[in-house]
């Protein structure tokens, strides 16, 4: 079994130590989330686990345990966003300079390898242009070069939620729209170039727009080949059928809750409410940083 932590909240930078104390309980209660009345419980004996696929923005709070978890027998890799947006768009996001220092630790602790950088989601709007593009994920690059060998990407996908939250964000020309198909081809011609100059592949991650013309190949998030090269085991490398159409994902278990992030990103799809709901197994606050 492969733990996804988490594809609903960002678990190393808000919940590790409610991830810790789990890994000491050795199971965790997860909610449905299609009815939070609904818990399953979720193994987290090393025996159980074949691999944990970890998902943030920020590994700090987390990174003082990795040691404790490989004495337990985990196996781990870590995919971490860094896009650089204004403030408007993700008001609790760190700077880049913090970001990338943050990238550099965590790679020096566990190896490049193990350590996947996430361009996604690509917003366009009237001042998220392909100069904008072209000039963040540079920058970006040349600050991770050495530091991992792998860039996911995907435009960005619009949800009810999401719409409303960015409506009013249309007078500062931020409000996300389709890109035409000039700018696919163009911005991810340069990322396709950009990161190969520093070493790093290109994949896309559950993208309806098809990039292969383009040099980028559909990606896979919890990624069976990666985990073998990685620790030497074979995974089921079939598609998780609780994921999107489009998502190239092997099967895993997700042991988040949406609603739990407090960064409030205004386009990310894991925060539905604007509420902050609580984990199982723990009181309101009990393991999280605000």
């Amino acid at each position: 079994m492969i733990i996804s932590a988490s594809r609903r909240t960002d678990i190393p930078a808000f919940h590790a130590d409610w991830f810790m104390d789990r890994v000491r309980a050795g199971f965790c209660e997860v909610a449905s989330p299609f009815d939070r009345k609904k818990i399953s419980r979720v193994s987290l004996a090393p025996s159980n686990v074949d691999a944990i696929v970890f998902w943030t923005r920020d590994a700090g709070p987390l990174l003082g345990s990795l040691d404790e978890l490989e004495e337990r027998g985990f196996r781990f890799y870590f995919q971490v966003t860094l896009v650089e947006y204004p403030p408007a768009l993700e008001p609790g996001a760190a700077g880049r300079e913090a970001a990338v220092e943050m990238f550099r630790r965590l790679a020096a602790r566990i190896g490049p390898a193990h350590i996947i950088w996430r361009y996604d989601p690509i917003l366009v709007s009237p001042t998220l242009g392909l100069d904008f593009h072209k000039e963040r994920f540079n920058r970006i690059a040349t600050a991770l070069a050495g530091e991992t060998g792998r860039v996911v990407v995907s435009f960005y996908d619009e949800y009810p939620f999401t719409r409303t939250r960015l409506k009013p964000l249309e007078a500062l020309g931020l409000k996300p729209r389709e890109p035409d198909p000039e700018t696919v081809e163009a911005l991810t011609r340069f990322i396709v170039e950009a990161a190969g100059s520093q070493g790093m592949s290109v994949q896309s991650c559950a993208e309806k727009i098809d990039l292969r013309p383009f040099g980028v190949q559909p990606g896979r998030c919890i990624d069976p080949d990666l985990i073998h090269g990685l620790f030497g085991i074979e995974v089921p490398a079939g598609k998780d059928p609780g994921q999107r159409p489009l998502c190239g994902c092997a099967p895993s278990r997700d042991i988040g809750t949406y609603d739990t992030c407090p960064r409030g990103c205004l386009y990310c799809y894991a925060s539905r409410t604007g509420i902050r709901a609580s984990f199982v197994n723990r009181g309101p606050e009990t393991g999280s940083r605000s």
